[in-house]
């Protein structure tokens, strides 16, 4: 999707992000999308894409910790469970 207009891509990345399989990984996945996408680079939006493809199952054992993330996804992952953090403390 190379003649995607930025906008349009943040916008369909956060859709993706809130229909997702189990109810965890919307509420995760949506938050983490409102907060990071606007801010990253083209090659950060298409890793992020290519991990949207990923199994629920397997990213929320990623996101929790409970299982590590291929090295490609792990400082995504490492992102997503930072802001989480955050927003628990603040």
């Amino acid at each position: 999707m190379s003649d995607e207009l930025p906008a349009h891509r943040i916008k369909r990345l956060h859709m993706r992000s809130m229909r997702r399989g189990i109810k965890e990984m919307d509420l995760i996945l949506s938050a983490y999308a409102g907060q990071a996408l606007v801010g990253m680079s083209d090659a950060d939006l298409s890793l992020y894409d290519r991990m949207l493809d990923e199994n629920d199952h397997d990213l929320y054992l990623w996101v929790s910790g409970q299982a590590d993330a291929p090295a490609e996804f792990q400082p995504l992952i490492a992102d997503i469970r930072s802001r989480l953090a955050s927003a628990k403390t603040g």
